[in-house]
């Protein structure tokens, strides 16, 4: 209970639990695997991508299991995996983990970045060009107006206390930025705003 109060007052992003694992009679299993409170979604993409890595460093991939009853899996916020790094009762997987440990770490830290890489994938960004922000939003309005005469998408954004005006989503930066320059000539002050696409 602990480690996951620990992570959830951190605002951590993930849990990466890393253990090794034990059989009731000793070298009857070898390999790596991954817990997980269901086995579905970003908890189990993110230990298959781990178990994957771990592969990789020579141990057998015995795959993902659910263990719903784990408290640093049912507790915490946030996606959740504890890592079973091969069978410390197992004498091949010992000499392999002593062998190793530095990549057994990157491996580790390897299938962190491809899920938070197959996240950002997953969520793709349009940029918005903002012309002006206005704490009245008859102001937001006006200027809203002016760029809609001028053959501009304009459209009003309200965020942080203010009524921002903004044009154009694109997903190609290089559109966003030729759209840009075109508003600079007219003499607006601008810059591009990244956000996430929503579907």
């Amino acid at each position: 209970m602990e480690k996951a109060t620990m992570a959830n007052e951190a605002g951590a992003d993930y849990f990466v639990s890393i253990h090794r694992n034990a059989m009731p009679i000793p070298g009857s299993a070898s390999g790596v695997m991954s817990l997980v409170f269901e086995n579905k979604g970003v908890p189990a993409q993110l230990a298959n991508n781990i178990n994957e890595e771990l592969a990789n460093t020579g141990f057998a991939n015995l795959g993902i299991i659910e263990r719903p009853g784990l408290v640093v899996l049912r507790r915490t916020e946030m996606p959740a995996v504890l890592v079973e790094v091969g069978f410390i009762d197992n004498e091949a997987d010992n000499q392999l983990f002593d062998d190793n440990l530095h990549a057994i770490a990157e491996a580790i830290a390897n299938g962190i970045l491809t899920t938070i890489r197959e996240g950002e994938a997953e969520q793709p960004e349009y940029y918005q060009i903002q012309t002006g922000a206005y704490r009245i939003r008859s102001l937001a309005e006006q200027q809203q107006n002016t760029l809609r005469s001028q053959g501009f998408p304009a459209f009003i954004v309200s965020e942080d206390g203010l009524f921002k005006v903004r044009a154009g989503a694109f997903r190609e930066l290089d559109n966003a930025v030729r759209m840009e320059q075109e508003l600079r000539r007219y003499g607006y002050n601008t810059f591009l705003v990244r956000r996430p696409a929503v579907s």
